[in-house]
């Protein structure tokens, strides 16, 4: 079973096709996530862990 990732965790990945409707890159920009991580998107695909806004 996979691991939940928190909600209240950003996302710094740049690279990623989904990252300009992404929870996760608006709160990282936005100051207000608990904690940073890179997850896994690509220009060609969103992360697994992505949240719409």
């Amino acid at each position: 079973m996979a691991q939940q990732v928190p909600e209240n965790i950003g996302c710094n990945n740049q690279e990623c096709i989904a990252k300009d409707i992404c929870k996760r890159n608006a709160i990282y920009k936005d100051g207000t996530a608990v904690a940073v991580k890179t997850f896994g998107g690509t220009p060609e695909k969103k992360c697994g862990k992505f949240l719409e806004k």
